[in-house]
């Protein structure tokens, strides 16, 4: 890639942080007090405060020209964050596409002047990769949640199931014993 797409990109850098957290805010209706948004401390707003930094991280590497394998951290956070609130998985990773769609406005007036069209190509093949990515780390935490989910109904079931007296427990010496033989 040119480097001239870059240093636009640079240049422009906290513009399209401030549209792309926006646009990831903006998927949370219920939020009309702005709370996510205005609030950035860790401890008082742990999402916005993932977002924020998530959003600033994966852009500071991409701006860069590097490969996004050092952002995976940033991505993962705010994937994880997405993978326990209610959104259909299209809805959890739109996010990502966003960034194209906001790069493009903000930056179609120089790239038109520096003729760096193939660059952009480039740049939003790399965000397509970054939301594969995304999708398998969406994909393993939500594989999580049902896990913990299912370990958790069936501690339950056997808990139950004890109190009503319809198990017992095989002390541990007589398992050993059935298994050996």
């Amino acid at each position: 890639m040119d480097v001239e797409f870059y240093r636009i990109l640079e240049e422009k850098k906290s513009t399209v942080a401030k549209r792309w957290l926006d646009a990831i805010m903006a998927s949370y209706p219920n939020d009309k007090s702005g709370f996510l948004m205005n609030q950035g401390d860790q401890f008082s707003n742990p999402v916005g405060y993932t977002f924020t930094t998530g959003v600033t991280g994966i852009l500071d590497v991409i701006a860069k020209g590097e490969d996004f394998g050092e952002s995976i951290s940033f991505l993962e956070d705010i994937i994880r964050v997405r993978a326990v609130q209610d959104f259909t998985p299209a809805k959890a990773m739109a996010f990502i596409f966003q960034l194209k769609t906001i790069v493009r406005e903000e930056l179609v007036p120089e790239i038109r002047q520096n003729q760096v069209y193939i660059d952009l190509l480039e740049f939003e093949s790399k965000i397509d990769d970054l939301a594969l990515t995304a999708f398998d780390i969406y994909v393993k935490c939500r594989e999580q949640i049902f896990e913990l989910r299912t370990d958790e109904l069936k501690r339950m079931t056997f808990s139950l199931l004890k109190k009503a007296n319809l198990v017992s427990e095989i002390p541990v010496q007589e398992s050993e014993q059935e298994d050996q033989k």
